[in-house]
């Protein structure tokens, strides 16, 4: 029996344990709840018996979320709707609920072939989380108010060409190469992988079916990983494919080693079974199928896929011998249903043991994390970012933003900090200033453009002990940033950022300003002296 079949009998077991203390307690309770304006008539009983419904088929696949993450109408309208053909309920008081049954890849038997709750139970459970939801969600309070720093960057933009198509601008990729002295970029809608130097003037490019999302480098050469399809879909329509760079003026070509991936979106390279050669760690954060796996390298060209955990929703792989053993062990981030931070001890042999180290609602919307340092103790530590707004719940979140979880040296993680930032899409450790202390950059995808645009970038400077003070750069509300690096560009010894535009996708409040007209990147250029 794998890690994964025990791991959800516990949950399972767990679950009707929960549904009979919960169940005796809607039927003895006395309790009020406190329910909002628009539900002030639900009655006590009807919320109980929705609550321990809950506890019993919601907590079995992903944490249990508290009614207060959202509010009522996106229960009611978004996410509920969503969840019912997980149920085998595709329909209720006369509204049809999306499903997948009819995509090949999925297929009805990815649902329940009967409903697992009658309508009434299906009832007291919206009754749950409609009834004691908020009206409306409250706004984030920060701490450390936003200010605008005209002194430690320089906003610099490509060189215009008429080689790169980009209006509007999708660029999904960035990424600067040091050893080419090359940033990459790569565009969903035209399908290009385009390359610049570190003037920022282009290069010749490629096409590609799909667009590169990730890219490492590998044993003579780069792998990129083709996400396929930019949109949620299931199909096997990604690849990884290798690419080895020749003189700047060549026109770059990636070969296919790997494809049939279901929306891979992060890759990662190391020699994971002790054989010499570097197999592939790859994130298919699908839709609704998806996995994380690593492929093993069987040196004649070919991968062999060994899955780590059958679930949609890996976004990010970070390799990490936590143990100090001499093997390479992974950190994944799962970003849909049971999100959180897992860690997979290799045991040597292509054997690994699953272990969840942070756990956070279906709400979050996790997009990235880092194992750094922020408190100079010497260990590692977790910082996260959540802020996905692209989903069933797209209302802004007061608990979206960066996060930093501190090690104790025993793989435990205990938050410490909090900057909330809407949609926050990614945040990297970075000392801006050389002063020793790692500041922090960070983007939003969907930020809340409509009253705050400058928060698309924030730059939070380290004052020390888990201290910052929150800046913003004028001149980056022109983009919508959906991917940054961080890198030396110009050799000077100080780093630099580097702001992907992707001025499409889902959106529910953009501004004033019109990303479409932006440029494809940006650079951020370090004058901190």
């Amino acid at each position: 029996m794998n890690v994964n079949s025990i791991k959800q009998k516990s949950r399972i077991v767990y679950s009707i344990l929960m549904s009979g203390v919960m169940g005796a307690a809607a039927c003895n309770t006395a309790a009020s709840y406190h329910k909002n304006h628009a539900h002030a008539g639900a009655k006590d009983g009807d919320i109980a018996r929705g609550e321990a419904l809950a506890v019993k088929y919601c907590q079995s696949c992903h944490m249990l979320p508290s009614p207060g993450l959202l509010d009522a109408g996106t229960w009611e309208k978004g996410v509920l709707p969503a969840m019912g053909p997980r149920l085998g309920i595709f329909e209720y008081m006369h509204q049809r609920y999306p499903e997948n049954s009819q995509d090949p890849n999925v297929g009805r038997g990815f649902y329940p072939s009967q409903p697992m709750m009658t309508p009434e139970e299906w009832r007291d459970l919206i009754t749950y989380y409609t009834a004691l939801a908020p009206d409306s969600l409250m706004a984030p309070s920060r701490k450390e108010a936003l200010r605008p720093d005209t002194t430690s960057f320089r906003v610099i933009l490509p060189r215009a060409s008429a080689g790169v198509a980009s209006s509007p601008p999708a660029t999904c990729f960035i990424q600067y190469d040091s050893i080419l002295r090359q940033v990459m970029t790569s565009d969903i809608l035209t399908h290009t992988f385009s390359r610049w130097d570190n003037q920022l003037r282009v290069l010749p490019g490629a096409t590609v079916a799909g667009a590169v999302v990730s890219m490492v480098q590998s044993q003579g050469g780069r792998l990129a990983c083709n996400i396929g399809a930019f949109q949620p879909n299931n199909a096997k329509a990604g690849s990884v494919d290798r690419w080895v760079p020749g003189p700047s003026s060549a026109v770059p070509d990636l070969t296919t080693v790997v494809r049939d991936l279901v929306r891979p979106v992060h890759i990662a390279e190391a020699d994971l079974n002790g054989d010499g050669r570097e197999d592939i760690v790859v994130c298919e954060f699908g839709y609704i199928k998806g996995s994380l796996s690593w492929l093993e390298n069987k040196g004649d060209g070919s991968y062999e896929k060994h899955v780590l955990r059958d679930m949609p929703g890996a976004i990010r792989v970070v390799i990490e011998d936590h143990d100090h053993d001499g093997r390479p062990d992974i950190w994944a981030l799962f970003a849909q249903g049971e999100e959180g931070i897992f860690l997979y001890t290799n045991k040597g042999g292509g054997q690994f043991a699953e272990q969840e180290v942070l756990r956070f609602p279906p709400s979050y919307g996790s997009t990235y994390f880092e194992l750094t340092d922020l408190n100079g103790d010497g260990r590692k530590d977790i910082l996260y970012t959540c802020g996905d707004n692209g989903d069933f719940s797209t209302v802004l979140k007061p608990y979206h933003g960066i996060y930093i979880f501190l090690n104790d040296g025993a793989v435990h993680f205990t938050q410490q900090y909090f900057f909330p930032m809407n949609g926050c899409y990614r945040a990297m450790p970075v000392d801006i200033d050389r002063d020793g202390m790692l500041d922090i950059a960070a983007i939003a995808y969907f930020a809340d453009f409509d009253h705050h645009p400058e928060e698309g970038f924030i730059y939070l400077h380290n004052n020390g002990g888990l201290h910052f003070d929150a800046r913003t750069v004028p001149g980056t509300e022109a983009g919508r940033w959906i991917t940054m690096d961080v890198r030396d560009i110009d050799g000077d010894g100080r780093p630099d950022v580097l702001l992907a535009n992707c001025s499409v996708g889902p959106l529910f409040n953009k501004g004033t300003v019109d990303w479409k007209k932006g440029p494809p990147f940006m650079l951020l250029k370090n004058n901190v002296r």
